[in-house]
């Protein structure tokens, strides 16, 4: 049973120890950081708070209490002096001694080997505490002590584990010590009202720590973000993006970087283009030529037999499917350099489709239409032509011929869609098949130039839109384009 199920349960639990925990971003962190030291910082004043408070309440209530201790004791002996004299119980003289609520007294008399003791409160005597009693009655002057009252009658229950202050002062002259105990509930009483205020603050001062750290973590990231748009815009291909310089030299700093690497980035690409686009046009003559040639020996084709015929099929192919692309480098050279206009015209999706289905041979190819595919709609026809082109040739090329044409309105864009019945794209193949010569695994042995769907892209981006690949019902692939459907003129 351990040998079937214990063992991947326990590699289970291994690989979840190793998992990679993610770290917090940078905006996280500066605020995690803020609160932290708000929190730390609030704490420590707030235990020093309490600490001071607690030290000053406590010992300003053992000086009330000492004073009115060593009063009492004064009035107790005075009175007891009076009692011995009328020949009366002294019982009568801690009676006269006026303790605060909660609060009781107690006179220990020693005459000789007797010692009698006289409590207001009898029963709470005993929980004075031992130490104290031993301390002053051995003769110490006198002497405080805290201690928890525990009461032994019902009668103060209500008074069990509340605090007190206990002040013991020897009486010269009638051989007696007097204890009295102050209770301290009015000082715990306004340390909780100082600790929760101070708990209050703690909180409020940690969550506009909190707030700050938030505030200066997106002032410190808005730079940050201003870069990462400015990637972007780049990426995306707008050149010509800068950041703007700031009064902040560190952020002056990283602005001159970028607008550096963005200068070298434009440079390179810019003489990228224009090398492709000599190049093309530097091709474009001889290519020409070489096209008339070709088609002038094409012409004659019955003249050449065995291996010369083959060899002028294999050249008449290759010269056209050259001359195919070198039209196409020119064509994204001019979309490159931004050479290329849009021209949005009235158009009716449905029917101008219809057309370059017919001016490309594929006039039998099925168009299917949804809701809107014939209300006219501003759209450029000659970038249209080229998109819906390309696609209907990839098809033929790499497909075996298109199955059919979908034309949709969605959301406000024109959907159009080539479907094949072909082997179909891989999830690999499609992230990068309209790049520039890619050419899909079925393709690799067929004629193309490989920049066909690169065109379709670069068309569609041109006018707002996008182009993708998905799988279609049945087998095969289905080559989608969605581009805005602006306003007629």
């Amino acid at each position: 049973m351990e040998h079937a199920g214990g063992v991947p349960l326990l590699s289970t639990r291994i690989q979840n120890l190793h998992l990679p925990r993610r770290k917090p971003g940078l905006r996280a962190q500066v605020t995690i950081f803020f609160l932290l030291t708000g929190l730390v910082v609030s704490m420590s004043l707030s235990i020093i708070t309490y600490a001071v408070a607690r030290n000053y309440l406590i010992s300003q209530r053992q000086k009330t209490a000492q004073s009115q201790a060593f009063t009492n004791a004064a009035l107790v002996q005075t009175r007891v002096r009076d009692l011995q004299d009328r020949g009366l119980s002294q019982v009568r003289a801690i009676d006269s001694v006026t303790t605060e609520r909660d609060g009781f007294a107690l006179l220990v008399l020693v005459d000789g080997a007797t010692v009698t003791r006289f409590s207001n409160r009898p029963p709470l005597e005993a929980t004075l505490p031992k130490d104290l009693l031993t301390r002053v009655g051995s003769g110490g002057l006198s002497g405080t002590q805290q201690f928890s009252l525990q009461s032994p009658s019902t009668r103060f229950a209500s008074l069990d584990g509340q605090p007190y202050l206990a002040v013991g002062v020897t009486v010269p002259g009638i051989s007696a010590s007097y204890y009295e105990a102050f209770p301290l509930s009015g000082v715990q009483r306004t340390l909780r009202v100082i600790a929760s205020s101070l708990i209050i603050a703690s909180a409020v001062t940690t969550a506009a720590a909190a707030g700050l750290g938030l505030w200066n973590s997106r002032r410190l990231m808005r730079p940050l973000s201003r870069v990462a748009g400015a990637a972007g815009e780049l990426a995306a291909g707008a050149l010509d993006v800068r950041l703007e310089r700031e009064d902040d030299p560190d952020l002056d700093r990283l602005a001159d970087s970028f607008n550096a690497m963005a200068d070298a980035v434009q440079t390179r690409i810019q003489r990228e283009a224009r090398f492709a686009s000599d190049v093309s046009h530097e091709l474009r003559s001889p290519i020409t030529a070489l096209s008339a040639a070709v088609d002038m020996l094409d012409a004659r084709r019955d003249e050449f037999q065995g291996r010369t015929g083959q060899a002028l099929d294999v050249v008449v192919t290759q010269v056209r499917r050259f001359d195919r692309m070198v039209l196409d480098l020119l064509e994204l050279a001019r979309l490159d350099a931004g050479a290329t206009e849009v021209n949005l015209e009235p158009l009716v999706p449905e029917g101008t489709i219809r057309r370059i289905a017919q001016r490309y041979g594929y006039a039998d190819v099925p168009i299917v239409t949804g809701p809107g595919a014939n209300d006219p709609v501003g759209l450029d026809k000659l970038r249209l032509e080229r998109i819906v082109g390309n696609l209907l040739d990839n098809a033929k090329h790499h497909a075996d011929g298109p199955e059919r044409i979908t034309v949709d309105r969605i959301d406000g864009d024109i959907h159009i869609a080539v479907e094949d019945a072909g082997p179909g794209v891989t999830e690999e193949e499609k992230l990068r098949i309209f790049e520039r010569f890619a050419r899909g695994t079925a393709a690799r042995h067929r004629v193309g130039t490989g920049l066909g769907l690169a065109l379709v892209a670069e068309h569609a981006a041109a006018l707002g839109g996008r182009a993708w690949v998905e799988d279609r019902q049945g087998g095969g692939a289905r080559f989608v384009v969605a581009v805005p459907a602006g306003a007629p003129k």
